[in-house]
């Protein structure tokens, strides 16, 4: 199975696994045909992609040279001490009053809420957790240094990021400080399971929005920043889905990693540095994020997009609306028929529960009122559901 991994070097605890898995895809590469061959729609295909190669390559280089240079005094490296030993992770400056953005999962644990911030300049102080959210994976450090040491970053826009765009990620990978890494934006709004599970149960809420990228990342990039080539913050590097590791057991890179979007740092961290946590809204419900063919067609469903609804919290903001789950047994085990498919929210289309997710992470809070569009068998009806708070 593959598993996806926190990415804090842990010199005694092996490395907590998040799990979830994707699948992949090779690309189909036709055979090739003569010269004499003739294409069937050759009036009407599409003309061939032109991809252009830098007219400069050293001016490339120099690009990212600048890069580093410009944003490396923002990052550091952190060191924490727990019960059960040491741990390296990565953050990096967000203002000059010497708040640091990290990940929840570096600082988990940290004795006395303490940990050691190295700056690139050598400079080194000690820093006290004042805010941490298990949902995002964040968490925020404030220390006190010299404002000749305080180089806070720009946050970027992360909802402008395509496919393809290159970023860079700087961070503390198994120790080696200021470490540069480049690669491209897999996919956007990728989902995770939350370091925080639901009161009574062993399942984890869900983190949404999370950037997929081939950077290379490992164990000791948690916290630090994934960079577009402005030099802005687009995404705090998360996790790491491997089936390699080191004979200590530590996870190593193989080109998917993952990072938590900044527009998710721009709303979680003010609120993280004045009351020290963030509540996030609450449908309560579940959806399986993927049907496949066979399965769309036992649950009778009319379309191939949308969030199925595979189970409501009794009393939950969902239930009490009236959106209904399944409960007719099907001939695969613990696929139930007869649920809602949202098919929107608040107008917007919804092709997979990842989208409903990162919709209301980014944009609603607690006590905020959403219209859910859902297919119920053949017939379309909005519900008005008023969100709740995720349940500690």
């Amino acid at each position: 199975m593959k598993t996806n991994h926190i990415l804090i070097v842990f010199s005694v605890l092996l490395l907590t696994a998040i799990a979830c898995g994707f699948g992949g895809q090779t690309p189909f590469l036709p055979n090739s045909q003569s010269s004499n061959t003739q294409p069937a729609v050759a009036a009407t295909s599409a003309p061939p992609l032109s991809v252009q190669a830098p007219v400069n390559p050293a001016a490339v280089q120099d690009a990212f040279v600048a890069l580093y240079k410009n944003v490396s005094p923002g990052v550091v490296a952190i060191q924490v001490i727990t019960s059960q030993g040491g741990a390296l992770g990565s953050g990096f400056v967000y203002d000059t009053d010497g708040h640091i953005v990290t990940n929840a999962h570096v600082v988990q644990g940290a004795i006395d809420n303490q940990a050691e911030v190295d700056f690139m300049s050598g400079y080194k102080t000690y820093g006290t957790v004042i805010g941490n959210d298990l949902d995002s994976d964040l968490a925020i450090l404030k220390v006190n240094a010299p404002a000749s040491e305080l180089h806070p970053l720009t946050l970027g826009d992360s909802s402008a990021l395509q496919v393809g765009q290159t970023v860079a990620a700087i961070g503390n990978p198994f120790g080696y400080d200021g470490t540069m890494t480049v690669g491209v934006v897999s996919a956007l709004g990728r989902t995770l399971d939350s370091l925080h599970a639901a009161p009574g149960s062993n399942q984890p809420f869900t983190a949404g929005d999370e950037i997929q990228t081939d950077a290379a990342i490992n164990p000791g990039n948690s916290g630090g920043p994934l960079f577009n080539l402005n030099g802005e913050v687009i995404g705090v590097n998360r996790a790491i889905q491997t089936l390699n590791s080191t004979s200590n057991g530590e996870a190593l890179n193989s080109g998917i990693g993952f990072a938590v979007s900044s527009n998710i740092i721009k709303r979680v961290t003010p609120i993280l540095i004045k009351n020290g946590k963030y509540d996030y809204p609450y449908l309560g419900l579940s959806s399986q994020n993927q049907l496949s063919l066979d399965e769309i067609k036992l649950l009778g469903l009319t379309q191939d997009t949308g969030a199925y609804v595979t189970s409501t919290v009794k009393g939950g903001p969902a239930d009490m609306a009236g959106i209904k789950a399944g409960d007719q047994t099907t001939s695969v085990p613990n696929l139930f028929a007869g649920g809602d498919l949202i098919v929107a929210i608040d107008g917007r289309p919804v092709l997979a529960f990842d989208q409903l997710l990162s919709y209301l992470i980014l944009n609603k809070s607690p006590g905020d009122m959403v219209v859910l569009t859902v297919l119920r068998g053949t017939q379309k009806q909005d519900i008005t559901v008023t969100l709740g708070k995720r349940p500690s």
